[in-house]
């Protein structure tokens, strides 16, 4: 399976003052918190990265159902530009849409894949910073999830995508955060241990998503201002020595400098590469490029490609714990 099919998700189918100039990030605005949902509520469905099928919009209209919110279809949802989902300006309009429409409560992309970052100087952020809404998804959509925040200072949400395997071990996740607005505690169940790459606790906002697509964003506008911030990361069918590259990237670019706490979440489907060529472990590279930093981290939280996950706030201060594998939340993420 090619990479691109990899990170359109679980579906039915299976960087700060001392950074060099180009690699400057901008200064994050007053933090906004959007309303929660409550059932009934009408949430608007998006495509910003790779098209999607019918039977997937199907799919994402019952999973919804039963969560008892009505959906509003985007015009272009179905749309295909060879591998995205309509022109940068279709998708983009979408969104705008769906942040000025007043009966839209929240918005979920559908997929992943490619195609989130081309549409981030397309966004209209006044009138976004206008109508704060919650914003989900994972994989491309870590591009939109931190161009709004970094933008407009959204709280935005790494989680489920439509077309993801809406297990009630994640819907639990979502419930708790997005309905029921609670301050949680995410600890990953008994069976699914955390590895300790440094001990200690740290308290920063979270903020992540894709290593693949923040790393690409290094330089742009859309990245937030690092300083004390709980960075956590996931990434799916990546060689090991491409995990290093983008790692040390963020390294060479300031940002692993200026960070409180690290979290690699998940690295799904990340192998040494074909042939009997030697090779790094995934843990050798951590060890490596984040035990020197001196700073909480741990690997193994369950965020990213995989079954079941949790759904986290981006933005939302936070503390975390190596012993417990915890990340806490200080505050709402919604209002």
């Amino acid at each position: 399976m090619n990479r691109r099919k990899f990170l359109a998700g679980l579906t039915l189918t299976g960087i700060a003052t001392q950074l060099p100039v180009l690699a400057q990030s901008v200064s994050v605005p007053r933090l906004l918190k959007p309303s929660r949902l409550n059932p009934g509520d009408t949430v608007g469905l998006v495509t910003p990265a790779s098209p999607i099928l019918k039977e997937h919009l199907k799919w994402i209209q019952l999973q919804l159902g039963q969560q008892e919110l009505t959906v509003k279809v985007a015009p272009h949802v179905l749309s295909e530009y060879g591998y995205l989902a309509g022109t940068d300006q279709q998708r983009a309009a979408d969104i705008n849409q769906m942040f000025a429409d007043p009966m839209v409560k929240g918005i979920i992309a559908t997929g992943g894949g490619w195609g989130s970052s081309r549409i981030l100087s397309l966004l209209d952020y006044d009138l976004i910073r206008q109508y704060p809404k919650i914003f989900l998804g994972y994989s491309d959509i870590t591009a939109l999830l931190l161009g709004l925040y970094s933008q407009t200072g959204l709280v935005t949400f790494h989680g489920l995508l439509g077309t993801s395997l809406w297990t009630p071990y994640s819907v639990s996740w979502l419930q708790k955060l997005l309905f029921d607005a609670q301050i949680i505690t995410f600890q990953n169940p008994a069976n699914i241990r955390v590895e300790t790459l440094y001990p200690g606790q740290a308290q920063g906002q979270l903020i992540g998503g894709n290593l693949s697509v923040l790393s690409t964003l290094v330089g742009s506008d859309y990245l937030p201002n690092w300083q004390g911030k709980i960075l956590f990361v996931e990434d799916v069918g990546e060689d090991i020595y491409r995990i290093d590259r983008m790692l040390t990237h963020l390294k060479l670019a300031g940002i692993l400098d200026q960070i409180s706490g690290f979290i690699f979440s998940q690295c799904t489907s990340c192998t040494p590469g074909e042939g009997n060529e030697p090779s790094l472990t995934l843990w050798q590279v951590l060890t490596d490029l984040i035990q020197p930093l001196e700073i909480p981290a741990w690997y193994g939280s369950m965020m990213g490609h995989i079954r079941d996950q949790f759904t986290v706030p981006l933005g939302v201060k936070v503390e975390i714990d190596t012993g417990k594998g915890t990340i806490t939340m200080l505050e709402n993420a919604v209002i």
